[in-house]
C-alpha cells in the first residue's frame, strides 16, 4: 500500500481530538510524527486516508482503537536517573525530612515505560527500610504501563544506573534473555501502576510526600497545565515536594507551591 499523506485539515482533526482526550497540544512540527506513527494503523485497517482513520476512532466502531491511537501519539522518551539533581535532592533533602513513622509515598504521574519509577524505587530501597515506602506509577498509555510493569529492559538502558544500585537491584538476563535485565521481585512488589488521565478528575489515590511530573507539562497549554498541577497539589501533603522537568516552569499559575530550586517545589503548609 502506498504511503498516505496527512493533510493539514486531517492533522487539525487528529490534533483537536488528542487535545480533547488528554490535554496534549500537538504543535505543527509534530505533523510528521503523527503521520509516521499512525500510518501502520491505516495499513492495518486498509484505509486510504487519515480522515478515514479519524472517523474510525471517533465513531465507536472499534472499541480499543482510540486507546491504541493515544498510545502511539503520547509516548515520550525517558531513561533511568534522568535529571540527576532531582534524585540528589530526594536522597539528601526530601528523605531526611520525611514524617517519622509514616509510609513514604511517591507518585510518578507520567511514568511512560517505567524508567523513572524504577529509578525512584532503587533509591528508596537503598535508603529506607522495607515496608516503609511505596510508589505509584501512572500513565495515560496502557501500552507504556505494560512495559513499565514488566520492569524488563535492554541492557543498554542501564548505562545511567549507578553501579551499586544495578548490582543490588537488577537481575541480568541469561540464555534467551541475554542482553537484558529486570528489576528484583522485592522491588517490583513495592510499586503499583494505574492508568490515569491527568486532565480528568483524579480517582482515589491517597496523599503523597513527593510527586514527579516531569517533561509532560511542555505539551499542555497554560490553562491545562495549571489545572493538572492544581489537581496534583490536592493530593500532595503540606510540606511535600513536587518535581517538574528542567525545561518546564510553574511561574504565574497561582499554585500552593514554593520554588526551592529549578524544577523543584514544595507545597506550602496552608491548605
Amino acid at each position: 500500500m502506498a504511503v498516505n499523506i496527512l493533510s493539514d485539515p486531517e492533522f487539525k482533526l487528529i490534533r483537536d481530538w488528542v487535545y480533547a482526550q488528554v490535554g496534549i497540544n500537538l504543535a505543527p512540527a509534530k505533523k510528521p510524527l503523527v503521520m509516521s506513527r499512525l500510518q501502520k494503523r491505516l495499513i492495518h485497517f486498509g484505509l486510504d486516508s487519515f480522515g478515514a482513520y479519524y472517523r474510525l476512532i471517533t465513531s465507536g466502531g472499534e472499541a480499543g482503537e482510540p486507546q491504541i491511537a493515544l498510545d502511539l501519539l503520547t509516548t515520550n522518551e525517558t531513561y533511568f536517573f534522568r535529571e540527576p539533581k532531582h534524585f540528589d535532592f530526594l536522597r539528601d533533602r526530601a528523605l531526611p525530612a520525611r514524617l517519622p513513622g509514616a509510609t513514604y509515598r511517591v507518585w510518578s504521574a507520567a511514568c511512560s515505560s517505567g524508567e523513572e519509577v524504577w529509578s525512584i524505587a532503587m533509591l528508596l530501597a537503598a535508603r529506607l527500610a522495607p515496608g516503609t515506602w511505596e510508589i505509584m506509577g501512572s500513565d495515560v498509555s496502557t501500552r507504556m504501563l505494560t512495559r513499565a510493569q514488566s520492569a524488563h529492559y535492554a541492557m543498554a538502558r542501564a548505562e545511567q544506573i549507578p553501579r551499586a544500585l544495578l548490582t543490588r537491584f537488577c537481575l541480568r538476563g541469561v540464555r534467551s534473555q541475554e542482553g537484558t535485565f529486570r528489576l528484583m521481585p522485592d522491588l517490583r512488589r513495592r510499586v503499583n501502576f494505574r492508568q490515569i488521565n491527568l486532565i480528568a478528575p483524579l480517582p482515589e489515590v491517597g496523599v503523597f510526600d513527593l510527586i514527579f511530573l516531569r517533561n509532560v507539562l511542555i505539551y499542555f497549554d497554560m490553562e491545562t497545565k495549571a489545572t493538572v498541577v492544581r489537581q496534583l497539589c490536592s493530593v500532595l501533603r503540606p510540606g511535600g515536594f513536587f518535581f517538574c522537568g528542567h525545561s518546564e516552569s510553574l511561574h504565574g499559575m497561582n499554585l500552593p507551591l514554593t520554588s526551592l530550586q529549578p524544577a523543584i517545589y514544595q507545597r506550602q503548609d496552608r491548605g
